[in-house]
């Protein structure tokens, strides 16, 4: 008689699930932390796009200004830009601004309407973009340029030439400052300044 050997039917002990498991955890977990960075990627961008943009509408105030400072202008003469022209935003000597170098008057609505007057806004692309600016001299104060201390553009050098002629000095010239401040929609801000110089 023969006895059938029979193994003893081993016990699923379960081990191979358990790895499974926390592989499969640990791809979940990655999955997730790369959707997360991918959509910080793309807000970033969103942001800095429309920052970008912003930045673009503001130059329209850029525009303005220069006209306002050619010839026929109502800013074109120096009689006119020894005093200030709240008018015009303009402010014939440097405005206080704060650390970053901002004027307090496109901070403030109270300091700005001392400056300038919001009929000069303008409404940017969407009636949501507002641009506001304000113009000052970079003077001690008001008046003549030549009695007052005034931030003067670099002026060429003096002297003789190479061919024994003496150069003529350019007139002064004033330097003046415009601050634009773009508030877009959900309470952005961006703030841009340019410096330009026009002989006195």
């Amino acid at each position: 008689m023969h006895r059938a050997l029979h193994s003893r039917p081993m016990r699923q002990r379960g081990v191979v699930l358990i790895y499974t498991l926390i592989i499969l955890l640990i791809l979940t977990v990655g999955a997730v932390a790369l959707l997360r960075s991918m959509n910080t990627s793309l807000f970033t961008a969103g942001n800095l796009a429309f920052r970008r943009d912003l930045v673009n509408q503001g130059e329209q105030a850029v525009a303005n200004v220069m006209t306002q400072f050619t010839s026929g202008g109502p800013l074109s003469t120096s009689a006119v830009t020894v005093a200030s022209a709240p008018a015009y935003n303009y402010s014939a000597s440097i405005l206080a601004t704060n650390p970053q170098g901002v004027p307090n008057a496109l901070l403030s609505s109270t300091a700005f309407a001392a400056v300038g007057t919001s009929a000069n806004d303008i409404t940017g692309a969407t009636s949501d973009v507002q641009i506001r600016y304000v113009i000052d001299r970079l003077c001690s104060a008001t008046g003549t340029a030549n009695g007052i201390l005034c931030v003067q553009a670099a002026a060429a050098p003096t002297g003789v030439t190479a061919t024994g002629t003496t150069q003529i000095p350019p007139p002064s010239a004033t330097v003046y400052r415009l601050s634009v401040r773009v508030s877009g929609a959900r309470g952005t801000q961006v703030f841009l300044q340019t410096t330009f110089s026009r002989p006195d």
